[in-house]
């Protein structure tokens, strides 16, 4: 199989998956909304809530984000100057992973710090 057909294969395995995996949420939730009714109970009130404010939300993306561009980055100058253009892809991973999860603690410590500042 050549690489055109490879990669046709994937968009169309790939779209689809998406597609069965929104599908299903919106399934899964219809079904448990509809069971709650059934119970006499209020969806709207009952549900958890999982939606954070919004400026939560965008400062862990903002910081995962730039921890793993930082990350990014650094792993492409080790490459690039370090090893001598060996491509080496578990250097892309680790780095990325690692400023990403630092980027995600950074982000942690500093809403801890305004959720305790909001208490007082």
């Amino acid at each position: 199989m050549d690489t055109g057909n490879l990669a046709l294969l994937m968009i169309i395995i790939v779209s689809l998956g998406l597609f069965a995996m929104i599908f299903g949420i919106m399934y899964l939730r219809n079904k448990e909304r509809m069971a709650m009714i059934e119970r006499g109970m209020n969806p709207e009130i009952e549900l958890p809530k999982l939606r954070q404010n919004n400026s939560s939300i965008s400062l862990t993306t903002g910081f995962l984000l730039i921890g793993s561009g930082l990350g990014l980055f650094i792993a492409y100058m080790i490459n690039h100057f370090a090893l001598a253009d060996n491509d080496n892809p578990a250097i892309f991973f680790a780095l990325i992973a690692i400023f990403g999860g630092i980027g995600l603690l950074i982000s942690y410590f500093i809403e801890n710090k305004a959720n305790k500042q909001k208490e007082l």
